[in-house]
């Protein structure tokens, strides 16, 4: 599945596990970036036993107007696809939410190669790459640059990616990723539905967190959809053929764009659904008992 084991074995301020070190690490993480008091970083390791079934959480609801969409924009470290946020017509609720968000923006972070890329991890393994979806509590705060600095101005669904069948409703994305390879570029994008990528699988976790990227903000409800989508080797092609560098720049291509990982410290990871670790648990002594019965 394209998945790269490791043990998780944090250091003071560590923002990898020491099995990680090996592994490339972009410029922007080369020089420890720590929160003065930060104690909600992200992203982080998912331990499956260690989460909390919350029964409480409820499904979440997407309603995304595809002509919302309006361009894509290589900034240098991903590409973002760009929404028009000046009305309710792209949001998200329920799920661990008390108000409606609106989507701002998606992008992806990627690997070199398919045993990393993304950059939260599920029981230690790493998939190829990961999508964001970013939301922006537009209930509570004019702007996105004002809920970017509030502890609940945002939310941001995560999707795995792993190898597998072709995606068609990326391949959409994809073949207009050539347009904008080098930084700073952007085209027109209009007429896309990001909840073709969203997976059918309403099984999520979520916990209170930060942006990945500076000004790495306490300020995001992360909701990480537990199934993956599958891509095929072709589309993660694509997104490695994009480069860091502007036009006339020595090359540099696009990869390996996550930020290393963060201590939970004494947050809780919820779920929306009942661990099968815990499920496996709560049925092995009946069958053991079963079995001890004369």
């Amino acid at each position: 599945m394209g998945f790269y084991r490791c043990e998780i074995s944090f250091l003071y301020h560590a923002l990898m596990p020491d099995s990680l070190n090996h592994l490339p690490v972009h410029p922007l993480w080369q020089s420890p970036l720590t929160i003065p008091g930060g104690t909600r970083q992200s992203p982080i390791n998912i331990q499956w036993r260690d989460s909390v079934y919350d029964p409480f959480l409820k499904p979440l609801k997407i309603s995304y107007d595809p002509t919302t969409c309006l361009h894509i924009w290589n900034n240098g470290y991903s590409f973002l696809v760009e929404f028009d946020d000046s009305t309710d017509r792209s949001i998200i609720d329920g799920g661990p939410l008390e108000n409606q968000y609106r989507l701002k923006q998606f992008h992806f972070h990627w690997g070199a190669m398919n045993d990393w890329g993304s950059e939260h991890t599920v029981d230690c393994k790493f998939y190829p790459a990961e999508l964001h979806l970013v939301h922006w509590n537009a209930v509570l705060y004019p702007t996105f640059e004002e809920a970017v600095m509030e502890g609940n101005g945002l939310a941001v669904i995560g999707v795995f990616l792993k190898l597998g069948a072709c995606h068609e409703g990326l391949q959409t994305l994809v073949d207009a990723l050539p347009a904008v390879k080098h930084k700073d570029t952007v085209i027109e994008f209009d007429v896309f539905d990001p909840s073709c990528l969203i997976p059918s699988c309403p099984d999520y976790w979520t916990y209170a967190g930060s942006l990945t990227t500076p000004p790495l903000t306490e300020s995001v409800t992360w909701i990480i959809k537990k199934q993956p989508i599958e891509v095929d080797e072709n589309q993660l092609e694509a997104f490695r053929m994009l480069l860091f560098t502007s036009d006339g720049e020595e090359e540099k291509r696009m990869v390996d764009n996550f930020r290393p990982l963060q201590p939970l410290m004494n947050r809780t990871v919820r779920s929306s659904f009942q661990s099968r670790h815990l499920l496996n648990a709560e049925v092995q002594p009946k069958d053991h008992a079963e079995q001890m019965r004369p």
